[in-house]
């Protein structure tokens, strides 16, 4: 399974969301870069991503986007392949 990565802070109702959709297609880590706690990772966070919100999710290399972007990627059917892809 591909690492996942995610931008959140600890009130997001979107980053919790996203969270508890990943786990149920069977992540079973997620590395959680804490933008609130580390307030110089937000820059980092918008030079990668061009966004400004959070979450911003990477699975494996790819950035997926924010919890909206996850929601529709597993609605069609995109988000189980990508998990489940190797590098």
């Amino acid at each position: 399974m591909q690492k996942v990565r995610m931008y959140t802070t600890a009130v997001c109702p979107y980053c919790i969301r996203a969270k508890q959709l990943l786990l149920a297609r069977g992540v079973e880590t997620i590395e959680e870069i804490r933008i609130d706690l580390e307030p110089e990772r937000r820059e980092e966070m918008m030079q990668n991503t061009g966004r400004r919100t959070v979450p911003q999710i990477y699975i494996g290399e790819t950035h997926v986007g924010g919890c909206d972007d996850l929601v529709a990627l597993d609605a069609t059917g995109g988000l189980a392949p990508l998990l489940a892809a190797t590098n």
